[in-house]
């Protein structure tokens, strides 16, 4: 079986490498080795590989910036997508996308599900479901995993920001009317390798298994509270920071205004692909666990 996987680089690919080798020959390849803005790039590598699954873990994924650069944006997280779709179409492919709970406005009072109308509120998520609307257009054996607030010990984000931070300032001050599930890359990625064993086995009915599905940690969070948890926890582990919890404070998103809105409700129902793979999803705080604990063993053992 060979896998394409793009993105190498970013949080999720970095973990794929490792969930999927075992799995078949993977190809892998960096945003510049394979350019989802770059069409004839991305044709010729589908085609000279002809992948049995494509999985996509590219995309552009600057929130703010997005606002300025909507034409970049959209070429790699929509124009990219449909690109893979039709070339994994025409070799009867299949294609795991990855894609985001900002396709939704954050008003539900409840964690959305698949049925939910999305109603993107930025450039960033709205390239990103004009990129589901192509894959499941195009492609017929694609199946897009909705995910949120992704962490990991490789990469940039929320968590390695605050553990920075939390060695930097005497203080700070986090977003507490925002919530949603801190989810590793480590978790979509092992997912990811346990969905393609299924849907590969031999004479099994597979046609449950494509669509959109939800995946994200168990339980739910502020950034606020996600913060302290990250400082608390990792003064427990023996990582020693320069505040701890007492020194971080509540804000309302109001106080901090970005060039891009953020949904305040990012709660994802993962009932779906728990049910359709029988997915046990560990809960946010094992998550975070894991991943401070990997830090501590790569920077300050």
């Amino acid at each position: 079986m060979k896998i394409f996987i793009t993105g190498k680089n970013g949080q999720v690919g970095f973990d794929l490498l490792r969930a999927l080798s075992p799995l078949g020959d993977v190809y892998s390849f960096s945003s510049l080795e394979c350019n989802l803005g770059n069409e004839e790039q991305l044709r010729k590598l589908i085609k000279e590989i002809r992948p049995n699954i494509i999985v996509n873990a590219a995309a552009y994924t600057d929130v703010d910036k997005a606002e300025e650069q909507s034409d970049l944006a959209y070429a790699i997280n929509s124009r990219g997508v449909r690109i893979i779709a039709q070339e994994a179409e025409k070799l009867n492919s299949i294609v795991i996308h990855y894609s985001t709970d900002y396709v939704f406005d954050g008003s539900k009072s409840g964690p959305y599900t698949e049925d939910d109308e999305p109603n993107p509120q930025n450039v960033y998520g709205a390239s990103k479901y004009a990129g589901e609307l192509e894959l499941l257009n195009n492609c017929s054996r694609s199946i897009i995993l909705r995910t949120t607030w992704v962490a990991s010990a490789h990469g940039n984000n929320f968590l390695k920001t605050i553990l920075k931070l939390s060695f930097e300032k005497d203080e700070l001050k986090v977003i507490s009317d925002q919530k949603g599930a801190p989810t590793s890359s480590s978790l979509i990625a092992d997912f990811t390798a346990h969905i393609i064993h299924i849907i590969t086995r031999p004479n099994d009915e597979k046609n449950s298994y494509y669509g959109l599905f939800h995946l994200a940690s168990s339980g739910f969070t502020s950034w606020y509270s996600y913060a302290a948890f990250v400082v608390s926890k990792a003064r427990e582990l023996g990582i020693k920071t320069k505040i701890n919890v007492d020194c971080i404070y509540p804000i309302k998103s109001k106080e901090y205004i970005t060039p891009a809105v953020r949904p305040m409700n990012s709660c994802l129902n993962t009932e779906k692909i728990r049910s359709t793979f029988n997915l046990k999803i560990p809960e946010w705080e094992s998550e975070v666990k894991n991943i401070l604990l990997q830090i501590k063993k790569t920077k300050y053992d």
